[in-house]
């Protein structure tokens, strides 16, 4: 007979192969069957006894509330939950009835349609085979043909109602007995205290004997309030749980949407980019056209120039050469004047070309430069521009008076800006710039010069003079001057500060001293050294003592304080 008397145990799965049919309330999560003495883990999953067996058991040293130290746990197939289990092991982990009852209830629905007998899946209680047609009301067993006729006979069970399965499964009056393990056809009825065990009568006189037992409608009534009490506990927690997994659920199908969104964004922005990015890709082939047309032209205008020039100077010099060599003196004399015209027209009109503009049209001016910012194009940032400006000398002009005038110790500075054969601003950087600055009457006195790239064709040029003098500046691009130069710089001396005061009169100032002296030469009678009000020499304002100059705000011209031994006055 099977434990829990529910039926025989169905054929065991083979190792290693998968469970066949999906999870139900009747089926083992591990091997997928019908349970065979279902046994409930602590986390309150059920699995059959022989799966729990073969659940690898762990040894934790008391990480679980309440669990002891070194005691076994497992984990669980369904949830993944460790339980601990019993100190005897498996076999103590409680039976799991309401599985049993399933599984019964399973069982028979498994008959064919009514007034068929049972299919094999259930058997008799009493002697385990199959075939089960009754069923005894009083014991709660399923029974044979046979079994149920000897149950009748038995004078103990004569009194029983055995009533035929198919008439109860019809009036849903069926319900499976709870037996004994250990004395099978006895219902399990009396719990023992001490023990925590639900018994049978036997049990309670054999191996309970002298415990404390009770029915168990008895001891279940406080433990189920128990229960219930703990489920009113659970019950805000669980509705607070289902309401985060609410939200929870929620934000996952808010955040799928919005992933969505963004990524249709995502698509839309990449097309519309990709569209913007080959308008521009057309937009610098097209520049590019242009440049080559513009280039081209160019280039055959200047061949063509190039090519009249060579044949009117090669004409004027193959004929000056016939007349040289093979002409008589006579027709040297008589093409002397219109020779020598041609000629001297051809020499002052040089090569007929300009170099630059031959350098403009070369190849190497036109760059593509992928970093430089391009802009928007339908509203997208874009970056890549065809450069093909190329510095002209000529064009280049100098700003700042300190091209033309400096101070001696002090810095001075002015701003290149270069331009293109179009005379329009390059816009970037990275011209060849030099520049040198040499003293006109003295070649050994050069001046430093600093030149900063701005980065937007305009370049900051800074020197700092140590003669004062007139300087010469050459300002060159590509070894070339710029419009104007070489510049003329005039150096002017350092400032000097005067050694005085400015005052009325040295009198005044020197509170009537005698000794005291004044740069403007002014004295008065009476032995006093220097000058006073209304006598000669004074300039009529005040001015310095050191040199006499009658502004205030000036530079000191003379030093006459400390070279000519002048007495510095007191200033009142």
């Amino acid at each position: 007979m099977s434990q829990g008397g529910a039926h025989s145990p169905p054929a065991e799965p083979k190792p290693g192969s998968e469970p066949s049919g999906p999870v139900s309330g009747t089926r083992c999560p591990v091997c997928a069957q019908r349970f065979r003495d279902p046994r409930i883990l602590p986390c309150l999953h059920t699995v059959c006894a022989d799966c729990s067996r073969r659940l690898e058991p762990f040894r934790h040293r008391g990480s679980a509330p309440g669990s002891s130290e070194g005691s076994l746990s497992v984990l669980c197939p369904q949830c993944d939950a460790q339980g601990e289990l019993p100190p005897t092991g498996v076999d103590d982990l409680p039976l799991d009835h309401l599985a049993l009852d399933r599984v019964f209830l399973e069982s028979l629905e498994e008959a064919d349609g009514p007034g068929s007998e049972p299919r094999s899946g259930l058997s008799c209680d009493l002697c385990g085979e199959s075939g089960v047609q009754h069923r005894c009301q009083v014991c709660s067993t399923n029974l044979c043909a046979f079994c149920s006729q000897a149950h009748r006979r038995q004078k103990r069970t004569s009194s029983h109602a055995v009533e035929l399965l198919r008439e109860l499964k019809a009036g849903g009056r069926l319900s499976r007995p709870a037996l004994c393990p250990q004395h099978p056809g006895l219902r399990l009825q009396l719990y023992c205290e001490p023990c925590d065990a639900v018994l049978c009568s036997d049990c309670a006189q054999t191996t309970h004997r002298g415990h404390l037992c009770c029915p168990t409608p008895d001891a279940a009534h406080p433990h189920a309030q128990h229960i219930r009490r703990l489920l009113e506990d659970l019950r805000p927690q669980l509705g607070g749980l289902e309401e985060a997994l609410r939200l929870v659920e929620n934000s996952q199908n808010a955040l799928q949407e919005r992933v969505e969104e963004v990524a249709a964004e995502v698509r839309a922005f990449a097309q519309n980019y990709t569209v913007a990015v080959e308008q521009h890709c057309s937009a610098l082939l097209r520049h590019l056209d242009d440049v080559h047309l513009h280039r081209r032209n160019l280039l055959h205008l200047q061949g063509a120039q190039l090519r009249q020039a060579l044949a009117d100077m090669r004409g004027g010099v193959d004929f000056a050469e016939r007349l040289l060599t093979a002409g008589s003196e006579v027709a040297v004399l008589s093409a002397k004047v219109v020779t020598v015209r041609r000629l001297e027209g051809l020499v002052s009109s040089g090569p007929g070309f300009d170099p630059l503009r031959v350098d403009a049209a070369d190849s190497s001016s036109i760059r593509f430069l992928p970093q430089e910012s391009a802009g928007q194009v339908g509203g997208f940032p874009l970056v890549g521009v065809i450069q093909a400006k190329m510095v002209d000398p000529s064009k280049c002009i100098v700003q700042g008076e300190g091209a033309q005038w400096g101070r001696e110790g002090q810095q001075g500075q002015f701003t290149l800006l270069c331009r293109d054969t179009a005379g329009e601003p390059m816009g970037r950087g990275g011209a060849a710039v030099v520049v040198s600055i040499v003293h006109k009457d003295c070649r050994d006195c050069t001046v430093e010069a600093t030149v900063v790239d701005n980065g937007d064709g305009s370049y900051t040029v800074s020197y700092t003079p140590t003669e004062p003098g007139v300087y010469s500046v050459w300002v060159c691009v590509r070894a070339q001057h710029v419009k104007g130069s070489p510049f003329v710089l005039v150096v002017h001396r350092k400032v000097q500060k005067h050694s005085g005061i400015f005052h009325c009169c040295s009198f005044c100032s020197s509170g009537g001293t005698k000794e005291a002296r004044c740069a403007c030469g002014g004295s008065m009678p009476g032995g006093y050294q220097g000058c006073g009000h209304g006598h000669p020499g004074h300039p009529g304002r005040p001015h310095w003592s050191c040199c006499g100059n009658k502004v205030e705000v000036s530079e000191c011209v003379s030093g006459v304080g400390s070279s000519h031994s002048f007495i510095r006055t007191v200033d009142l």
